[in-house]
């Protein structure tokens, strides 16, 4: 499917966040950058204040260890359904009649149960996949690439 001028391209994972707007027309991308933003990543030693939590046991002499919080993977989700509130809220405003959204899955998972109905109406395509690091070039390649009809 192409991707038409004007549509929003989304591009995140729990760290970052990339909004792209295609400049160009449904056969040739020119994605630029709208803005972007990138949250700080805490030390895990920051994060935590002391041991798992340990429970008594009923029966026997051992006692269970309580699974240890994931803090990074709490503060990931948290930023994901920031950019969820950002996608949302440019929707309901009409600033795009077009969305693009790569995310690797995990992330994706944490923002779809996040999205307004009327941003998910909007969804042309879904990449699963971790693309924050790459230039602009690569997603403009992946995007080409995954649209072009099977040869």
């Amino acid at each position: 499917m192409a991707i038409r001028n004007g549509a929003l391209v989304f591009v995140g994972d729990g760290k970052k966040m990339l909004f792209l707007r295609n400049k160009g027309d449904a056969e040739i991308l020119d994605l630029r950058t709208e803005s972007h933003d990138q949250r700080e990543d805490a030390m895990d030693r920051d994060l935590k204040t002391d041991a798992p939590g340990v429970q008594g046991s009923r029966a026997g002499s051992g006692r269970d260890t309580m699974e240890e919080t994931d803090f990074h993977q709490q503060g990931e989700d948290r930023w994901v359904k920031q950019a969820a509130a950002e996608l949302n809220k440019r929707a309901l405003s009409n600033d795009f009649e077009e969305l693009v959204i790569i995310l690797p899955p995990k992330a994706l998972g944490v923002l779809r149960k996040e999205l307004h109905k009327e941003t998910e109406k909007r969804i042309v395509k879904t990449v699963n996949k971790e693309m924050t690091d790459r230039p602009i070039s690569d997603i403009e390649e992946l995007l080409a690439g995954e649209a072009a009809p099977p040869a």
